[in-house]
């Protein structure tokens, strides 16, 4: 029986039980309206649509036309990047601006293959093509594990986790993979036929060394066609600004100039090479197929081997869909929804791996473009999609003579503008050396290692790098003779703080500046000991010898020698003993049990070091530092002083005690135990009996 009434108090009176309840049955509460802003916040089109506004249909129809044809040749180019069939880079673009419109947060982003899921799809298809699985077998593995990752974190609004990706690390990452995708593209674009190293240095070498066997019809066809998409893009941004007819068909000819470029070469390619049956100057795609692959559920044994491939594809995809979102959001004057995004992000590569598809996501030039069009609403997609369907189901046969250089052409000036300036590097490296660090690792190693080890590498020092801050940020301690050392402005900055002008010699402050807990804890109680030992003397009794003598660790000594030495400490003997320790936790907004476990034993061996009178003042304990020291019965009573209606009974004892800020705590009067306290007319005074 007493177990069950043991049972039922801490029920009733368990912070943690009483906190799980008051979750339950606020949820409750909030649930059916709760699942009506959810609702509307994963079908975004419930908002906008009531208010579209007719005259907005013109600029959603030309986007989405504009759309339609920049996204034919790169759903084509970035299916030759992940190293599956061309003709499903164009099957995985149809549905993603149709759901969009549904689940869109922005009016700009444009959804599809996308040239960094092309090069992480292409490492997990070399991965596991060799165990038997198709090319478009794996790429809709890895598109449907991707889409399981996005819905979980977006369902469960876990969107804040990407932030722990930092921005050095996907700025390396995104350069290291479009330098990949275009060192990958050189081969192609040069007609040679044996690069096969498997990492960056032997593909550089084996390109060099088969430069005399280059053949001479791609390199014409690709190096025009890189010439022709160049002049373009250098023609929109001169002359496509202009409020002018010439201009407007400069600027339109400029962002489709893919689609152009396409147009182009397939025609010179069908022209030269019809008659010559499979004896082609030049590699051409040969695409055969009309219309949509029926659904067809990838193999578990498939997802469960591509599961851990995915893991960058989905970080690096979803961090670039994200981050486009945000960026097109400030610049239009509105807000995405990140954790929408995401989960936007997870439902369509999960539907989209029915259809043997391959990863999805946010691509910059598309979007810019969209932006340029001034579309104004997510419906635009709708237009997008019949575009696609069209050249799916009615012009696939013209797709058989493109000629596979000019893809290779078309990627490489897709990727370039992904390459980061060297200024942003340099620019890491004057911010911080971590950051410069990270962006390095995730870098040199994805490009000429892997993407997976790069990306891990970064982001395991990023980790490492935050927990050895975190354990080794220094704690700030101030004694008299600090306090002499600072100049006027300092001194005058500390007062402001709340610290005294002068300080009594045998009183420390130490001030933590990071939360206590487990990294950390054992660190700075050791650092506070250390200060002690170092600047103050000790309190032993006369049965207890000399110092030298009470010092039986020879490490501890020599470290504590070691350490009055290097503070110019020359005689010991001269040292003030301590009476009082602040501890300053305005900082401190979170603490563990370890924490807890480290100040017990803090307090044991100051009174062995200091005598059993040694005073232990916190400051500014915050409330839910205090509830936890109560549910972890540590002792610590306020300020007595502060107290006028009843007596404080615990004055006498040696138990530590919270003041308002670091002034009182020092000026407050001194607990002994020769000292007592009394009241007279009212007031509480303190006498001190001579011994």
């Amino acid at each position: 029986m007493k177990v069950i009434e043991r049972v039922k108090e801490d029920l009733r009176t368990d912070v943690t039980w009483n906190r799980v309840g008051s979750v339950t049955v606020n949820s409750a509460r909030a649930l059916p309206l709760g699942t009506k802003y959810y609702v509307l916040d994963k079908f975004p089109i419930i908002g906008w649509l009531p208010r579209y506004s007719p005259k907005w249909i013109i600029n959603d129809i030309i986007a989405g036309l504009t759309l339609g044809l920049m996204l034919i040749p790169q759903s084509l180019s970035y299916a030759k990047i992940a190293t599956i069939p061309v003709e499903y880079g164009l099957q995985s673009s149809w549905l993603p601006a149709t759901l969009y419109t549904f689940m869109g947060s922005t009016k700009d982003l444009s959804t599809g293959p996308t040239s960094l899921i092309g090069l992480l799809t292409s490492n997990a298809v070399s991965s596991l093509e060799p165990q038997g699985f198709s090319p478009q077998e794996i790429a809709s593995a890895v598109a449907m594990c991707m889409g399981i990752m996005g819905m979980i974190i977006g369902f469960l609004n876990l969107g804040f986790l990407l932030e722990f990706i930092s921005e050095p690390i996907l700025a390396g990452f995104i350069t290291a993979v479009a330098l990949t995708i275009g060192l990958n593209q050189l081969d192609t674009l040069l007609g040679q036929e044996n690069v096969d190293a498997e990492y960056a240095a032997g593909s550089i070498r084996q390109i060099f060394q088969q430069l005399p066997e280059a053949n001479g019809y791609t390199c014409a066809v690709g190096f025009t066609g890189l010439l022709f998409l160049v002049l373009l893009e250098h023609a929109g941004k001169r002359w496509g600004n202009k409020n002018t007819i010439l201009s407007r068909i400069v600027w339109f000819f400029s962002i489709t100039r893919a689609f152009m470029c396409l147009l182009l070469f397939t025609g010179v390619s069908y022209a030269v090479n019809k008659n010559r049956g499979k004896d082609t100057l030049f590699d051409i795609v040969k695409l055969k197929y009309s219309g949509i692959s029926p659904p067809e559920v990838p193999s578990a044994a498939l997802i469960g081997k591509a599961f851990p491939v995915a893991i960058p594809a989905f970080i690096g995809a979803v961090l670039e869909h994200v981050a486009i979102a945000r960026a097109f959001g400030v610049r239009n004057n509105y807000v995405s929804d990140q954790t929408q995004e995401v989960t936007y992000f997870g439902v369509i590569n999960f539907v989209n791996s029915f259809f043997h598809s391959m990863g999805v996501g946010g691509a910059m030039s598309r979007t810019s473009v969209n932006s340029m069009c001034k579309v104004k609403s997510p419906l635009s997609g709708l237009v997008t999609t019949s575009v696609i369907l069209v050249c799916i189901f009615k012009l696939s046969g013209a797709l058989y003579w493109i000629p596979k250089t000019t893809l290779a052409a078309i990627i490489i000036t897709a990727v370039a503008p992904l390459v980061r300036n060297p200024k942003e590097f340099y620019g890491f490296w004057k911010t911080s050396l971590s950051d410069f660090i990270s962006s390095m690792l995730a870098l040199w190693v994805c490009f000429f290692y892997n993407t997976y080890t790069g990306l891990a590498c970064a982001v395991g020092f990023n980790i490492v790098y935050v927990l050895i801050r975190q354990v080794f940020r220094p704690i700030t301690q101030v004694g008299s003779t600090d306090h002499q050392k600072l100049s006027e402005l300092q001194q005058s900055m500390m007062t402001a703080s709340g610290l005294p002008s002068t300080l009594p010699d045998d009183v420390r402050i130490f001030r933590f500046h990071e939360s206590f807990f487990f990294p950390n804890a054992y660190r700075l109680k050791t650092a506070i000991l250390e200060t002690v030992q170092t600047h103050h003397s000790p309190s032993y009794s006369s049965l207890n010898g000399a110092e030298a003598d009470r010092n039986w660790s020879v490490h501890g000594e020599r470290r504590v020698a070691r350490l009055r030495k290097q503070h110019g400490i020359t005689d010991p003997s001269s040292l003030p003993p301590i009476s009082i320790i602040i501890l300053d936790f305005n900082k401190v907004n979170y603490m563990d049990a370890t924490a807890i476990s480290h100040l017990h034993s803090l307090l044991k061996e100051l009174r062995l070091y200091a005598g059993p009178d040694v005073e232990v003042r916190f400051v500014g304990v915050a409330d839910t530092v205090r509830a936890r020291f109560e549910r972890a019965r540590f002792t610590l009573h306020d300020d007595p002083w502060l107290t006028t209606d009843t007596e404080d009974d615990t004055w006498t004892e040696n138990i530590p005690r919270a003041y308002r800020n670091i002034s009182v705590a020092v000026q407050a009067p001194r607990r002994r135990s020769s000292v007592g306290m009394t009241e007279k007319n009212g007031e509480k005074v303190t006498h001190v009996e001579e011994v």
